[in-house]
């Protein structure tokens, strides 16, 4: 079955979840929601994610995807960082820094397993 929609990706839908867990997390936190700068560099992280494979998706080659595709995995890592400074501030509960983390793992995860079928794909052409 060939995907013809970034939404039906299961690393866009899980980076979908992470991006809602961190909007979440902070609309709980009227502490978190001060420290603008903090807020404004993980919401930024966690789109990222989710827009840098809606944008890769839609490239030409499977090589460009694939790029696109790694900045997203840095920006799920970026997340994870924030995190740290966040529960270590107080913001958040260590529940909810492990639940995020987690999430941010899990879309990681998937995403390098898209990248290492895509460089398959790539040297079986």
């Amino acid at each position: 079955m060939k995907l013809t929609r970034f939404e039906d990706l299961d690393c866009w839908k899980e980076a979908r979840q992470l991006t809602r867990q961190v909007y979440e997390a902070i609309g709980q936190s009227s502490r978190w929601q001060k420290d603008v700068r903090l807020c404004g560099q993980i919401k930024s992280a966690a789109g990222s994610v989710m827009a840098n494979i809606a944008e890769g998706f839609v490239r030409h080659t499977d090589k460009e995807f694939t790029q696109f595709l790694f900045i997203a995995m840095s920006s799920a890592a970026e997340v994870q960082s924030h995190l740290y400074i966040a529960v270590d501030q107080g913001y958040l509960s260590k529940e909810t820094f492990e639940s995020i983390y987690a999430q941010a793992g899990k879309a990681s995860r998937i995403i390098s397993g898209l990248i290492k079928h895509l460089r398959k794909t790539r040297q079986t052409e």
